[in-house]
Order: C-alpha cells, then sequence, then structure tokens
C-alpha cells in the first residue's frame, strides 16, 4: 500500500513530517510536557476555525462530534431541520432521526446547493408544520462539502437565514474545514465539526468541534441526555474544573494530538490562503486536464468544492475499469459514485497527496493512456 497515491475523498496520505510525529514514543495525556503541546494544538484550531470559543477535540471519527451535537443541544421529540442535497445530507438526517428527534428536511437536487432563499421559504412552512406536530424546530444542520457529489453549500449565506429565524446552526465540515475559509465567529456557527484526516492532510483519531457560548447554553437547559460520553456537559465539566491538566474526560490519543499539532504548524507556515489556494491548484489542474476526454464537472462550477471533482464520466466508460486500472498499473487510488450515482461519476480527491500537482499531472496522463487503450481501433 505504501505505493499507492490516495486521491480520494479521505482520508488521505500524511507527509513525512506528520508521520515522524505520529511515530514519536507515546506522551502521557496530561503533565506538563504534554498540556504544552494540547493547548498550542487548541489555539492553533481556534485560529483556523476563526473562533474566541471553545474548542474541543473528542476522540472518535466526525460522526462522534456530530451525534454529540445534536443530542446535546436539541431536547428528545423536538425538531432539527436538515439540508439534504446528497449522501452525507441524508445521512446527518439519520443521525438526528436516530438522536430521538424529529428531522424537517430541506431537499436539493443532488448536484445542487441548498440556496440560502430555498430554505428561508421551505423554514416559513416547516417552522409552521413543526409547531403543529409539537415538536418545534430547535435548530438548523447541513453538510457543508458534499463529497458524494462536489458541492460545497453556500455556509455563509445559509447562517444568515438561520439568524433570521433566530436558530443555532449545526456545521458538518468534515470535508471542508481546512480547505476553505469556515469563520466560525463571523458567520455565527454555534457547532462546527470536522477531522484531521481530510484537509489537514493527518491521520484521523479525532473529531474537532468548535462550540459557541449558545450552544453550551442550550446543552444546559437541555433536559434530556443520550449518553455520558458524547454529552457536551460532560466536556463542559471537565475544562471548568479540570482545566489546568486534564481538561477533558477520557484518555487521549496523544499521538494523534502530537501528528495534528505538527500538520497545523504546517498549514500555518504554508499560510492560510496560500494553503486554500493548494486545493484550487489542483481542482482547476484536474478539471482542465480531463474534460478533453469527455469527463464533464457533476456540480454546476459555481457550487463546485476546490476540495475534491466530481466528474461525470464519458458515456459507455466503465468506471470501475478505470478506477481498477489506475490502481493497479499506476498506483493511484480514486472514487467512484455513491448510491444513485454509482457508475455515473468518478471523484477526486485534491487532498494531502492529491494537492501535489505532478500527482495531478500523473492521474491525468494514465486516464488519457486508459481511454487511448481501451477506445475502439
Amino acid at each position: 500500500m505504501s505505493d499507492i497515491c490516495l486521491m480520494i475523498p479521505g482520508p488521505v496520505e500524511a507527509d513525512d513530517e506528520v508521520l515522524a510525529a505520529i511515530g514519536q514514543q507515546t506522551l502521557p495525556h496530561y503533565g506538563p510536557q504534554w498540556m504544552q503541546l494540547f493547548n498550542e494544538t487548541i489555539d492553533l484550531l481556534k485560529q483556523l476555525f476563526e473562533t474566541e470559543g471553545d474548542v474541543i477535540m473528542l476522540p472518535g471519527p466526525g460522526t462522534a462530534g456530530l451525534d454529540a451535537a445534536v443530542g446535546s443541544l436539541v431536547p428528545r421529540g423536538q425538531g432539527v431541520c436538515v439540508l439534504d442535497n446528497g449522501f452525507f445530507g441524508f445521512r446527518l438526517a439519520q443521525i438526528v432521526e436516530k438522536n430521538g428527534l424529529k428531522p424537517y428536511v430541506v431537499h436539493a437536487d443532488w448536484g445542487q446547493p441548498v440556496t440560502a432563499d430555498h430554505l428561508r421559504q421551505q423554514l416559513s412552512s416547516l417552522t409552521r408544520q413543526a409547531a403543529r406536530d409539537g415538536a418545534p424546530i430547535r435548530a438548523v444542520a447541513l453538510c457543508h462539502h458534499e463529497t458524494s457529489t462536489g458541492v460545497l453549500n453556500p455556509l455563509e449565506e445559509i447562517a444568515g437565514v438561520a439568524h433570521e429565524f433566530d436558530l443555532p446552526l449545526i456545521v458538518d465540515a468534515v470535508a471542508s474545514f481546512g480547505g476553505v475559509p469556515i469563520p466560525v465567529d463571523a458567520w455565527g456557527i454555534d457547532v462546527c465539526i470536522s477531522v484531521p484526516n481530510k484537509c489537514l492532510g493527518v491521520p484521523p483519531g479525532v473529531a474537532l468541534m468548535s462550540v459557541s457560548q449558545r450552544a453550551w447554553e442550550m446543552a444546559d437547559d437541555n433536559p434530556d441526555q443520550h449518553g455520558w460520553y458524547l454529552d457536551l456537559r460532560t466536556w463542559r465539566w471537565y475544562i471548568d474544573n479540570w482545566g489546568d491538566w486534564h481538561p477533558y474526560p477520557t484518555t487521549l490519543p496523544t499521538n494523534n494530538i502530537v501528528a495534528l499539532h505538527a500538520g497545523l504548524k504546517k498549514v500555518f507556515a504554508t499560510g492560510r490562503e496560500a494553503y486554500y489556494q493548494t486545493f484550487r491548484a489542483a481542482a482547476d489542474r484536474t478539471r482542465e486536464g480531463l474534460v478533453p476526454f469527455g469527463f464533464s464537472l457533476f456540480p454546476d462550477p459555481v457550487c463546485a468544492a476546490p476540495i475534491i471533482s466530481a466528474l461525470t464520466i464519458p458515456a459507455g466508460l466503465d468506471d470501475a475499469a478505470l478506477r481498477s486500472y489506475l490502481l493497479q498499473e499506476h498506483g493511484l487510488m480514486i472514487s467512484g459514485g455513491l448510491a444513485d450515482l454509482k457508475g455515473k461519476l468518478i471523484r477526486v480527491g485534491h487532498m494531502g497527496m492529491g494537492r501535489d500537482l505532478a500527482n495531478v499531472d500523473r492521474l491525468i496522463t494514465a486516464v488519457h493512456s486508459y481511454m487511448t487503450e481501451t477506445s475502439p481501433a
């Protein structure tokens, strides 16, 4: 597997500096040496989230952070407005429902964004319906970057609509944080959840969460509990009471956080805007290079995320055969479509080593070779 270049929507390969960091001897999850690195990592995350609020590193996948957010903020039986324009928006509605809440779903076609105007119109009617149902809407939740389609939803405008309805905003930024700006405080995002193993180019292991003051107050006011570990009130207690030496309720995966610290240092050494530009450059090169072979961008370019490219395949092309060829013959791993888009798309990630333009050129050359070898004589 060491010779494979991952150009998928995540996880991604870590570079040598990050791998060297995670391979160091394990540190204890408390004590002066650890707390210095822990606090530096939290400070770097706050800078990247652009927040003065609290940031949590919760051991587990991003989904754990989503479970913690919806279960902590909203009492059982009440409603959450969920934006669904792809596989992960649909899954977010499932997470809401499995927490004993009622999802009120605002749909958009796969490949299209949920616009602010559409959300505003739908919320006007859904809030009345939710009141009749006895399940008033208490929050808006969305997937920012829908990796099943390559769409980047217009988060700033959506946040504005949530504010119009005085609803807190829960954002799945698993596949966007670190790849595009997300000014949490300026946009009024109450909980923003991500992971290190996408745009930050760090191995998986922790969920990253920014939590606003309003979110903490909602958690405090929630009469229900969905558990202990994923209850934000548990984390708040340790922050408040053990903050100087152990501001978390469990053992942390210290090696993973050492690696995250190294990854964040590299982002800021590059500069945030310059780092974001590397994704845009890889996306532009990929799309320009594959369009001449009959591929076309699936979402409208206006809403296409720079972090992956979701491309409709040419008529008659077997995407599974193409992906197998790229992996077996060129050591390049890309992804196919999900659910109804299976067999219709390829998805190329521009994270990790996929940001390297030399690897993008390798991919374009390899696709050209495949198209040439399989074309009719």
